[in-house]
Formats: C-alpha cells, structure tokens, sequence
C-alpha cells in the first residue's frame, strides 16, 4: 500500500486528482485509530491526512473553533480547557474499546465517523455542533460548506451530511465547530439494585423532570456487582447541589442512593462514554469478543435485552442515553440475532468491533431500506462518482 501524506488542503486535492485520473482508490485515514470501525477498505493506496493539524482559529467570546481536520483530540481539549470551554458532543476516545493508540485520534476522524458521549441526548450529536467544513470531493474539486456563525440556512447541509459518512464521500479538511462553556461543577446521583426494565423506567422518569440531567446509565448486575444506574448533573455549583438533593430524594424510593463528586463523576462517565467496561482483551483462547451498539427506543430496549439474553447466552450489555443507547458484547454475536431481537422497534444496530473477516462478511451498519439504500446511491454518486474514496467502508459496493 502506497501512502500519500498530504500537508495542505491544496495537496489533498492534487492527491484526489491523481489517484481519479490513475482510477486507483484511497483510504482515507488521520491518526488511524478508528480504522476498525467499518467495513475494512481495499483500496491499493492510502491518504493520510494527520499531516494536516492546527488550531486554525479559536474565537473563545464567539464560541467558535477552526481546526484542520488532522488536529489531535488532545490538542483541542487543551486548547479549550485553557478558556473553560468544551465539545459539548462529548467526542468519545475508542482506543480502549478497539485496542489502539490512548488518546491519538484526531478531530476529523471523530467528525467523520459521527462520534458522541453520553451528553448526546441533551446536547445533540457531533454534527449539531459542526458549523463548516472544507472537504476534497471524490471527483477531486475542493468545496466550502456552512460557515462560522451558528445560524446558517444558505443552501444544502453539507456539514450534516458529511458527518457520520466514514471519509466515503468527501476527505475533511477543515472543520469549524460550536464550542460550550465547561460545566463549574459535575456531580453524579446513583441508584443500586434495580433491574434493567425498573432501570429504564426510572431514567425515562426522571429523564422528563426539570432537573436537567445530561448523562443517564444503567450497568446490569454481573459476576456478584450490584447493578448500577447512574445520573448526571453539570452547571453552577449552588444549582447543582439544589438538583442534586431533589434528585435524590426522588430515587430513594427506588434503592439505596450515593453520589461521587467532581473528580469521581468526571471519570466515571468518562469511562462510559470511552465504553471502558467492554476493553479489547481476548478471552482464553485468543479471540477478543464482539460489540455491537444499538440505538433503540427507550421504552423498548429492556425488551430488546431481554430478546438478545435469551439467543446470546454470554452477552454482556449497559445503557446508555437514558435507554436509546444499548451496547452489547459477546464471543459471537450473530447479525440475526441482535438485530432480530430489535423486532419492530424501528431501532439499528450496528457492529462496532469485530475481526476484520467478520466485519468483511456481515453489514456492519445496519441493511437501509430500499429507497434510503437508493438515495443514498444518488449521493455517493453525486460526491464520489468513481468510488475513489473508501470503497466498500460502510455498505459493499458503496
């Protein structure tokens, strides 16, 4: 595999150019860490755009943040927390999860693959909060889509569109995001003991109080731990604590009821939005087991746990976004039966680690409808018409 590295946009472009005239296809990559994600790509070269990093510009009183689509995560979070302020998306950190480099992922891998933390039922997901972008297309003409100010109506979404597409339409090279103030204070009201269906039933309530709560996770009971379900409260300290006590009060009827305080709470939902609990280690024999991730109607994700318990004997499982978000890991966990076990729910699953054979075998994302799966050909069409860039990464033949 021949790697291009490309320094600016201009050469993102030329690299385009030159793999549509040779008709050679590209992986599109930055720091590589979310490569496992996806179908794995066959594509004889690979573009690698961590060459392009920087803090393009940072308008803290704007609450808007300019960076190159190759900037390391960990130089944004820096660079933020200097001025108080956050990605109020929560850009989870997957390195645990898929066993790559701690912490060496880059902004327009997390933009590209769509990536949120457990705020994401408050606060929105990733491409709420993406304003702009530049990008390459497929067909090697560079565009600008949105802009720096948060209300823009002018034209197509772009921006929308582009997030969560996997590098297969266009390659990112600028990225322009709405940036929050930091929480003063996080502090975080947990209740034991209850099952997953009184665990869902709780955080649906509670989700539907004016506490503003902007985290809510149940972890099922296992191997002797008592289940866990957990809520979190960010702002003002003097709100903080008023909610906190009022929320307690309410789930005092449900169990016994603790609290963890700033740095406590910070790291435990830290390891929940980087799915900790489910860590790349293989079993006995040298496997590492699947994770699948499901996005399923609150109300009806303890019966879809119930339906995935009963097929998939060692499934592990933990909540997320008050109940929408379930994730699942088990030694062989079939495509049939997770996505059976959703039934008419109108919910998705998709595949998040798994060997590359597998993964080259099964829809990962989860199988579009016919005229989603025709649409969605349009745009591809539209952006990429050759298939230059990551073929075959979400869906074969796309």
């Amino acid at each position: 595999m021949t790697t291009f590295a490309p320094r600016t946009a201009d050469e993102v472009t030329d690299a385009v150019r030159w793999a549509l005239g040779a008709g050679e296809a590209f992986e599109v990559a930055g720091a590589g860490t979310k490569r496992a994600l996806g179908r794995p790509v066959q594509a004889p070269h690979r573009l690698e755009v961590s060459g392009l990093s920087g803090i393009v510009s940072y308008e803290p009183s704007e609450l808007v943040l300019t960076v190159l689509a190759g900037t390391p995560m960990q130089e944004i979070e820096a660079a933020l927390a200097e001025r108080s302020q956050c990605l109020a998306f929560e850009p989870p950190d997957y390195s645990a999860l898929l066993g790559s480099a701690r912490s060496a992922g880059t902004i327009g891998g997390v933009v590209a693959a769509g990536l949120s933390g457990p705020r994401r039922m408050k606060a929105g997901g990733a491409r709420d909060h993406v304003l702009g972008m530049a990008a390459v297309s497929g067909r090697g003409e560079a565009f600008v889509a949105g802009g720096k100010v948060v209300k823009n109506v002018t034209g197509y979404d772009l921006p929308k569109l582009m997030t969560g597409s996997y590098g297969t339409l266009a390659v990112l090279t600028e990225i322009t995001l709405k940036v929050l103030p930091a929480a003063e204070d996080v502090q975080t009201v947990i209740v034991r003991g209850l099952d997953a269906r009184a665990a869902v039933r709780v955080m649906i309530d509670v989700l539907q109080l004016p506490l503003e709560v902007s985290g809510a996770c149940h972890f099922p009971r296992e191997q002797g731990e008592e289940s866990t379900t957990a809520f979190r409260l960010e702002g003002f300290t003097p709100s903080v604590v008023f909610r906190l006590v009022e929320l307690s009060r309410r789930l005092g009827t449900h169990g016994p009821v603790s609290a963890l305080e700033r740095d406590e709470s910070a790291e435990f939902w830290r390891r929940v939005r980087d799915v900790q609990r489910f860590e790349a280690r293989s079993d006995g024999a040298g496997a590492v087991p699947m994770v699948w991730r499901l996005s399923v109607p609150p109300a009806a994700s303890a019966d879809v746990l119930e339906r995935i318990g009963h097929a998939i004997s060692d499934a592990r499982a933990f909540f997320d976004w008050g109940g929408g978000l379930l994730w699942v890991q088990a030694a062989a966990a079939a495509a049939r039966d997770i996505r059976g076990a959703l039934g008419d729910t109108g919910g998705h699953a998709t595949l998040i680690r798994a060997p590359a054979e597998v993964r080259s075998n099964t829809e990962v994302f989860h199988p579009q409808a016919a005229p989603l799966a025709a649409l969605s050909q349009r745009v591809k069409a539209q952006f990429d018409p050759t298939g230059l860039l990551n073929p075959g990464r979400m869906y074969a033949g796309c």
